[in-house]
């Protein structure tokens, strides 16, 4: 649903920029993190580092956010541009960390593009609005059972 679409692209983005987020961070992270003998205390390093909180927090934004949109809309119509955090990562990854950009990745891009306009071109009911013809036939069905 259109109206929706905003809260959706912006699960997405957050998602993506998680991500960005995270990989940024265990880039940057250092040894002292894993300097420690204590799985503990490595995991508590890694998730304490500055990149890989924001990153973590970042994440409980984008949660909240599909939350959000899974209250309103249609888990298939709201789930699948989740995928388009894939398309956002894929190119942000390429300009700013110089990952390889290959043709069959572009192609794949695409075709996750692709899909999910056939996604949001099906459309979506909100949570709360019934179908006026399913409405029409339960009622139907309860007179016919009523005689």
């Amino acid at each position: 649903m259109a109206k929706y679409l905003p809260f959706i692209l912006f699960t997405v983005f957050t998602n993506a920029a998680a991500q960005l987020l995270l990989k940024y961070g265990m880039m940057n992270i250092g040894s002292a993190a894993f300097a420690h003998s204590n799985i503990v205390l490595k995991l508590l390093g890694i998730v304490f580092s500055p990149w890989v909180f924001l990153g973590l927090c970042t994440f409980v934004v984008s949660m909240a956010s599909h939350l959000f949109v899974l209250s309103k809309v249609e888990l298939s119509y709201a789930y699948p541009f989740l995928s388009l955090a894939y398309v956002v990562v894929a190119v942000a990854t390429w300009q700013l960390f110089g990952e390889a950009m290959s043709a069959s990745r572009v192609a794949g891009i695409a075709f996750i593009c692709l899909g999910t306009v056939f996604i949001a071109g099906g459309g979506s009911k909100p949570h709360g609005e019934a179908d006026a013809v399913a409405i029409a036939q339960s009622d139907n069905q309860i007179s016919e059972v009523a005689r």
